[in-house]
């Protein structure tokens, strides 16, 4: 489902009539917030590419957490969208209200279809939310099922548009699969309502340990169920048919947890490797920047889930300030060739791959994160760079505001310095911007590519070097 342009969508109600549910969000308070964060990482809000980052950020929060608030029929103050509330359910259920159509069932014979009894699941709903703990973006992959009764089935579009609305809130997984859950059960009138979820949190390293380890793992994944009616209870035998068909995508979501589970919570920030001493100390005037947007957005920074969420988001911010950084390369010297060497010395390749990078999208302050392919000529019989001198590299200008081509030319034009100039970077990146904004492309993937000397005009030493990395990706 794609994005609602200006914070607002229509709902078909029963008599036809169109109610406009939304509200023009005052941006300017999220923007001057923005600013306060900008200038306390040190940078300036007047350069370039930090200009309209401001206005960026307020407008991606604003689309990101458009199922927070609604406008009422009539003039009068936003009230927030409870989970709790009947008024909240009810507009759930104004949503498929004007699209519940007559369908009836087997007339004779034994068993289930169409509107009694038979099985109804969209499968593979692409969703974002932002986590209430940290304030970053979330994945979701959502499915969705229902028993339909009465004779009557729901266009099969405003699940999607159910699930959208309450995707586009602070939320945290198993909550958001229950307030799905019971505002289908109440909108529809089912026979039975099932929701199943799988989330992908970003897993940002420990910086603190000055390099990247090699076996992070960059996705934190959880699975959650929400069932009313005949999906109740998880032993119900309707669930093993709603398994089984999302089987037949290649879904496979028998561990999940429930709303009666007790399970820790799903974010980084949270885990236990998150709850050792932290050197970062955040800011207060930043930690009142992120209190009043969340303000602005219809939040209340004091209810228990978001207690702290202002100070964790901070830190994590804290490990992108400009600071005048030392590149260690350990007394690494290799810009000029060795005069022992004869000339006319053969030359051979030498390459690094899957070098992780982890960084922070200028213009949306979103990270972004991947990995970076290093290939170099450099004289037969002499040691090549260390890996952990590469390393030290990407570290340094990944943990910036920065843009991924700028980040690609930085690291190549270094290594360039350092090994005399025949150098070629890729980088393959995934952006959170292109997932929790407008455009909403969930599972894309960037690649941006450096060639310098040789590189630039060798195509057959260019390709060898691409090969190497499909190679690598393939096997």
């Amino acid at each position: 489902m794609g994005a609602l342009d200006d914070r607002r969508f229509g709902l078909e109600l029963v008599d036809g009539v169109s109610v406009e549910v939304g509200f023009e969000l005052d941006t300017l308070p999220i923007e001057e917030a923005v600013k306060v964060l900008l200038q306390g990482l040190g940078e300036d809000i007047n350069r370039e590419g930090l200009r309209k980052t401001p206005a960026r950020v307020a407008k991606a929060l604003s689309e990101g957490t458009r199922g927070l608030v609604l406008r009422g029929q009539e003039k009068g103050p936003i009230e927030r969208w409870n989970a709790d509330s009947n008024s909240y359910r009810q507009k759930a259920k104004d949503i498929v209200q004007g699209a519940l159509f007559p369908e009836v069932g087997l007339d004779d014979g034994v068993g289930h279809a169409g509107g009694v009894g038979g099985l109804v699941i969209v499968r593979d709903l692409d969703l974002f939310s932002y986590c209430e703990y940290c304030l970053l973006p979330f994945q979701v992959k959502c499915h969705v099922g229902y028993v339909p009764s009465g004779q009557r089935v729901v266009g099969l579009s405003k699940l999607s548009r159910v699930a959208d609305v309450f995707a586009k809130r602070l939320q945290d997984p198993q909550r958001l699969a229950d307030e799905v859950c019971s505002a289908l059960n109440h909108g529809i009138k089912p026979a039975g309502v099932a929701v199943v979820l799988q989330c992908l949190h970003i897993n940002f390293p420990n910086l603190e340990l000055g390099y990247l380890d090699s076996n992070h793992q960059e996705w934190v994944k959880a699975a959650v169920c929400s069932g009313e009616g005949l999906f109740e209870s998880t032993k119900a035998a309707i669930w093993s048919d709603f398994l089984s068909l999302l089987k037949f995508r290649g879904i496979n979501v028998e561990k999940t947890c429930t709303r009666d589970s007790t399970v820790p919570c799903w974010c980084p920030s949270q885990s236990s490797s998150a709850s050792t001493p932290c050197k970062i100390e955040p800011v207060h005037q930043m930690v009142a920047a992120v209190t009043s947007i969340l303000k602005s957005l219809g939040e209340d920074p004091l209810r228990k889930e978001l207690l702290g969420s202002a100070d964790r988001y901070v830190r994590w911010l804290k490990n992108f300030e400009k600071a005048e950084l030392e590149l260690m390369l350990n007394g690494f010297v290799c810009g000029k060739m060795d005069p022992l060497l004869p000339n006319g010395s053969k030359e051979e390749m030498h390459l690094e791959l899957n070098l992780a990078f982890w960084s922070l999208c200028e213009h949306h302050l979103l990270p972004f994160h991947g990995v970076m392919h290093i290939g170099y000529f450099c004289t037969k019989g002499t040691n090549p760079i260390a890996r952990s001198i590469l390393e030290s590299i990407v570290h340094f200008y990944g943990f910036k505001l920065q843009v991924q081509e700028r980040l690609t030319r930085q690291v190549s034009e270094t290594v360039s310095s350092l090994l005399g100039g025949d150098v070629i970077v890729v980088v393959e990146a995934s952006h959170s911007c292109m997932v929790s904004r407008g455009i909403e492309k969930l599972g894309s993937n960037t690649a941006t590519m450096a060639l310098l000397g040789r590189f630039s005009f060798d195509d057959a030493a260019k390709n060898m070097f691409l090969q190497s990395i499909q190679n690598t990706s393939t096997s």
